[in-house]
């Protein structure tokens, strides 16, 4: 293959040197930060053999060409452009000036949550195989695995510790990364999370009882101000904002304190200020809108049953093009925090069944596709990517392209969805929304059963439709 040459292709179709504001490169994609992305010529790019797809999201061009590939390319867009390559969190914060409002907060949101879900999936999992051994009748009839072989009941209350652990301190992951985020220093964000889940706190598991049961909430009286001694536990929004308003004071004080004071004063202001308003203000108005936020969608999905989960099934890609999707996981992880009052979270099974269509379309799409040589083999690469939770390839660089499969895909996701959400399919771990994600999936209500046949209803649907799609006139013309 000639690199240069390919290079300069690309370099043209994009617009040329004068379009690039910045440029780097991951282990599969060209990552570019373009003036303008109305001129770029998708038509010439998709006519390339190094091209397997192109999308962008996030205020970046993404070119997709491969392993191996991509590093060699885009060494000669650097000979042939002059230009130095960025490293990819430059690109980012070059992408972020060409996002509205709303994309930023978006972006925000992933930034912080992202870096925690190794955390939180480990979690979730480990709550899976604690199911696996405590929840009744997945392997005897009314009975859990302990309760016949009690050797195992001590391994999994261990396991259950293990799984907890993560959800019951959140506040200290997010508090790490929240702060680090919003440019304060990582470990106050993580010593005010600490404070927040403090033991002689009241756990924030026992205080809705206590309202309910109306007993005496312990608070510190101070100068006539109560203030209720309530952890954070398994909560997001408070210390979402908590780490906001200390990395803010600290960076305020940074400018103003003595150089001298700066590592005595400015974390000791900065903690002590932020907790106080915390525990005073923010914590308990967020604890509420987080209460309102979880019971508001959880009531929704329940009440909304299939009708809910069509409608969101039929919207998940189109809301996943704009790059929303990322909202969502602040969403889910609250959700899943709160596993013992919602049951886990609805979004990710819903999320599944959208990968699963959008494979499917991209494998049909294989077998339509007929003098396309390329596009026959990205789709069959991707197509698999994507039933196993990696959905870039198949949505952007086949289906997209070719209109039809898109279309059969959402309507296979709602279809699917529109079924897990009539059995109230939910999951109590993030992980892979894909085949492999049955370990995420809560067993109660025979859930495996129904996330199984879920995907398979996507898949067919998705398959049938775009093959059906596809003996259009016009569409027969677009699989040439």
């Amino acid at each position: 293959m000639n690199y240069k040459k390919s290079a300069e292709e690309i370099l043209q179709a994009i617009g040329g040197e004068e379009n690039v504001d910045a440029m780097a490169h991951c282990a599969t994609r060209l990552r570019l930060v373009l003036k303008d992305e109305s001129i770029v010529d998708e038509a010439a790019l998709e006519k390339m053999d190094v091209v397997k797809g192109t999308f962008s999201t996030g205020g970046q061009y993404q070119i997709i060409i491969g392993s191996g590939t991509v590093n060699k390319v885009f060494y000669e867009l650097e000979q042939i452009t002059g230009k130095e390559a960025s490293t990819t969190s430059e690109v980012k914060a070059q992408g972020n000036k060409h996002m509205n409002p709303f994309q930023r907060f978006v972006k925000m949101l992933s930034d912080i949550f992202v870096p925690i879900i190794p955390a939180i999936v480990a979690g979730g999992l480990l709550m899976g195989i604690n199911n696996i051994l405590t929840a009744p009748g997945i392997f005897y009839d009314g009975q859990s695995l302990i309760d016949v072989h009690d050797q195992f009941k001590g391994l999994a209350e261990m396991i259950n510790i293990f799984a907890n652990a993560p959800f019951t301190l959140l506040p200290i992951l997010i508090g790490f990364s929240a702060a680090k985020r919003f440019g304060g220093n990582a470990f106050l964000g993580a010593a005010l999370g600490m404070i927040l889940v403090h033991p002689d706190l009241m756990s924030a598991y026992d205080y809705p009882k206590a309202l309910e049961q109306g007993k005496a909430i312990p608070h510190w009286n101070i100068f006539g101000l109560n203030i209720n001694q309530v952890g954070y536990q398994g909560q997001v929004l408070p210390m979402l904002v908590a780490a906001y308003i200390l990395a803010t004071i600290e960076k305020a004080l940074r400018k103003v304190v003595p150089t001298v004071l700066d590592n005595l004063l400015t974390p000791l202001l900065s903690i002590l200020v932020t907790a106080f308003i915390t525990f005073s203000f923010v914590g308990p108005i967020t604890r509420t809108l987080g209460y309102w936020l979880s019971d508001g969608l959880t009531w929704l999905y329940e009440f909304g049953g299939a009708i809910g989960g069509l409608i969101f099934g039929l919207l998940y890609a189109p809301i996943v093009i704009t790059g929303m999707h990322h909202s969502f996981i602040a969403i889910e992880t609250q959700l899943i925090a709160d596993s013992s009052s919602t049951g886990g979270s609805f979004i990710f099974p819903i999320a599944t069944m959208s990968n699963i269509a959008q494979g499917a379309a991209a494998l049909a799409a294989f077998f339509i596709v007929k003098e396309n040589k390329k596009l026959k083999g990205v789709a069959s690469a991707a197509g698999i990517s994507a039933l196993l939770g990696i959905t870039e390839p198949a949505m952007f660089g086949v289906n997209l392209k070719l209109r039809y499969p898109f279309i059969g895909a959402i309507i296979g996701s709602g279809i699917g969805a529109a079924y897990i959400s009539f059995f109230k399919v939910k999951a109590i771990a993030l992980g892979t929304a894909g085949i492999p994600g049955f370990i995420s999936i809560s067993g109660q209500n025979h859930g495996w059963l129904h996330y199984g046949i879920g995907m398979l209803i996507a898949f067919v649907v998705a398959f049938g439709v775009t093959y059906a799609l596809s003996y259009r006139k016009s569409n027969k013309e677009i699989a040439k």
